[in-house]
């Protein structure tokens, strides 16, 4: 089977301080992974180098297959991934369809087909009715919706999603799921973060933990529900299984 990602000792320093620690992941190609871990465990930043807005301090990362220690194959990889960072990032002064008519053209695709690839993305994340709000104007949801459509616009192998459903409402959150479910039934590959175990639970086939930095638990969904619940095996690898929560001394 073909592999989307996959780390060799993959470190991250900032200083003194190891934010990302000899991590080894291994993503197969048409998988939906969920990438978990605590506040600070390292997330982003793992996003951050494996979209090459950062670069490791040390260890290797290949993505479809391509070594992206090499800075020509690495351009040909951003040319086959969608992203959607934790911070968005749009542009406040551009409608919608300005954005998704930028992005496509950034990615080289023909006016053509970034016309016909905006209106569908726009009718589908329920943004075409907004033709001239400012993205600066809309709601988190909005923009997270927008985001996803600008990392959906090149047709991506592979989709990194930093928290997409973070302050996102429940019709929001349905559009996203149910593309994404689409995004993966016809082979592309999806790594997410995201806090909410329920939403992980439901979509991925993969999961991997970190903790501290390292990574602490990767498998299949399917393997980790032999053992009891993602929420279980969240807490017991990043350390809290064992410890009562500790309680207000007003609420006794």
């Amino acid at each position: 089977m073909n592999v989307a990602i996959e780390t060799a000792n993959l470190t991250r320093d900032f200083g003194k301080f190891r934010a990302v620690d000899e991590l080894n992941l291994r993503v197969e190609a048409g998988r939906f992974y969920g990438f978990l871990g605590p506040n600070g465990a390292g997330k982003s930043t793992t996003i951050k180098m494996l979209t090459g807005l950062l670069a490791p301090s040390r260890g290797s990362i290949r993505i479809l297959g391509e070594d992206t220690g090499d800075p020509k194959r690495a351009l040909e990889v951003k040319r086959r991934i969608g992203v959607v960072p934790e911070n968005l990032a749009l542009f406040d002064n551009l409608t919608a369809r300005e954005y998704l008519t930028f992005i496509g053209r950034m990615y080289l695709l023909p006016r053509d087909t970034v016309r016909a690839r905006a209106e569908e993305l726009l009718a589908m994340m329920e943004l075409a009715h907004e033709e001239k709000k400012l993205t600066m104007e809309f709601s988190h949801g909005m923009k997270k919706k927008l985001a996803l459509a600008a990392a959906l616009i090149p047709n991506p192998d592979l989709l990194f999603l930093d928290e997409p459903f973070e302050g996102v409402d429940a019709v929001a959150s349905r559009v996203l799921r149910d593309t994404l479910k689409q995004c993966v039934g016809r082979g592309a590959t999806v790594f997410l973060t995201s806090h909410i175990l329920e939403i992980v639970e439901k979509l991925c086939t993969d999961v991997g933990i970190i903790a501290h930095g390292k990574l602490v638990h990767q498998g299949t969904m399917e393997e980790l529900h032999r053992d009891g619940s993602l929420e279980d095996k969240f807490l017991a690898v990043v350390g809290n299984g064992e410890n009562e929560t500790q309680k207000l001394s007003w609420l006794e």
